[in-house]
């Protein structure tokens, strides 16, 4: 038996539940447009600070988006370990400062024109920052939105993470629009990228107000009860099944992400570089329809049962990657892109509107945001923040085909993993804490 450490606390209402979604998915979707900036805007600022004549930009500037990723391990034992001992709010408003901050240096940050290569490692050391911050924002946002959110719709309320998340690389590709809009080409090299990354900043000012008057979610253990909150020996010693299906069951959903979603929009710039916001318009839409469905996948979730979507994601990952990934690149049509870019977010839906709830529902309140988070972190960081740099060597070597091989066989993987650690049930720790309160739980199965 678990003696509880601390306690969730039962949503009193769904305008609460609504309420408390707004003001943490808001903070998300500026961490997360602080991420995609980087890449949305990579072309008009590479050039800054490696310098017009380097043939291998594209690859360093992806690396650089790559290496950002080790951090976030760090970050999400940082936050996890501080959301589990001292609240979910507090982490998550230093989360989104601490991005905040780095946003602004990289948009003040001296090119190589100015102080040579001294301007790549000022533009890894805040993305090296970045990382830490999104490492903390992933793992506490999804705990928090799934423990604030009404048992009966906690997957609809859960999936605004994702909602969100895929907000923040729509808002970014609605900033070069808008700019593409009424900037030449050379004025977003100039500075148009920096107005981007500045923009970031400027939103985090509303996003702190917004984050300091939601409720907090868990009720903090005291004593000598806290020594367990968010400890790593703790999670290591009593969870490691349940930190294991974490891990297993992020691999394949992250790796698909980062490609369908990252490299996907790449590799249409890539297709309709010479025609004008063609790709900008293309892969705007196709992201809106990605953000439009996590709901309607969370909401089904909680009919049918998250088990269910994540075979889905899971069959037609291994099915439709290796086509999509292949034949993608030589598309030239503007509507059979776009065909092809929602076709795989429907697929991808199954895995990311429910992720967050199926994560936070393995681990206790006590070691809830640390588990989630770190289980999130190091599998995003080995098989998510990879990608786009790992297709980009691909496509270097004319390796593309062996790129698509290596993320079916990663996503067939996690679908193993889906069916075999996986219940379909909703007896979780999530649901025990609300029912029960501060009553003494007995540990359940990973997954159910």
């Amino acid at each position: 038996m678990d003696t509880p450490v601390a306690t969730t606390q039962r949503p009193t209402s769904t305008r609460r539940a609504v309420l408390n979604t707004v003001r943490g998915s808001l903070g998300n979707l500026v961490e997360w447009y602080d991420v995609y900036v980087y890449t949305v805007f990579a072309k008009y600022f590479e050039e800054h600070f490696f310098g017009g004549d380097e043939p291998n930009a594209g690859i360093y500037t992806m690396a650089i988006f790559a290496v950002t990723f080790l951090m976030r391990p760090i970050g999400s034992w940082f936050f996890g370990r501080f959301a589990d001992r001292h609240g979910r709010r507090p982490a998550l408003v230093t989360s989104v400062s601490v991005m905040a901050l780095a946003s602004l240096a990289i948009a003040l940050a001296p090119t190589a024109a100015t102080i040579g290569g001294w301007a790549v490692v000022v533009l890894v050391l805040c993305r090296l920052v970045q990382g830490f911050a999104t490492g903390g924002e992933y793992g506490t946002s999804a705990t928090y939105m799934s423990e604030a959110a009404t048992p009966e719709r906690r997957g609809f309320f859960s999936s605004f993470q994702y909602v969100t998340l895929v907000g923040g690389h729509v808002l970014a590709q609605c900033m070069l629009l808008l700019q593409q809009s009424v900037l030449t080409d050379e004025q977003i090299s100039q500075y148009g990228w920096r107005i981007a990354f500045a923009f970031g900043a400027v939103a985090a000012v509303v996003v702190l107000w917004l984050r300091s008057s939601m409720d907090e979610s868990l009720q903090v253990a005291a004593g000598e009860d806290a020594r367990r909150s968010g400890s790593m020996g703790e999670l290591l010693r009593r969870y490691p099944k349940e930190l294991a299906v974490c891990f297993l069951v992020t691999v394949g959903g992250t790796l698909a992400f980062y490609t369908y979603s990252v490299n996907g929009p790449t590799t249409v710039k890539a297709a309709y570089a010479d025609q004008g916001m063609t790709a900008t318009w293309v892969n705007l839409a196709a992201l809106v329809v990605l953000m439009l469905l996590q709901p309607i996948g969370g909401a089904v979730s909680d009919r049918v049962g998250r088990k269910a979507l994540l075979l889905f994601f899971g069959v037609g990952g291994t099915l439709f990657s290796y086509l999509f990934i292949t034949t993608l690149p030589s598309v030239t049509n503007p509507w059979a892109s776009f065909g092809m870019l929602v076709a795989a977010y429907v697929v991808l839906t199954g895995y990311t509107s429910i992720n967050a709830v199926v994560k936070a529902g393995l681990f206790p309140a006590h070691i809830r945001a640390l588990g989630v988070g770190f289980g999130y972190a190091v599998a995003n960081s080995a098989f998510g923040g990879t990608a786009p740099l790992l297709y980009e060597a691909a496509k270097k070597n004319d390796a593309v085909g062996t790129f698509a091989l290596y993320v079916t066989v990663v996503i067939a993987a996690s679908l193993v993993v889906y069916v075999l650690c996986l219940g379909n049930g909703r007896d979780t720790y999530l649901d025990r804490e609300q029912a029960v309160g501060a009553a003494e739980r007995p540990r359940v199965d990973a997954g159910r």
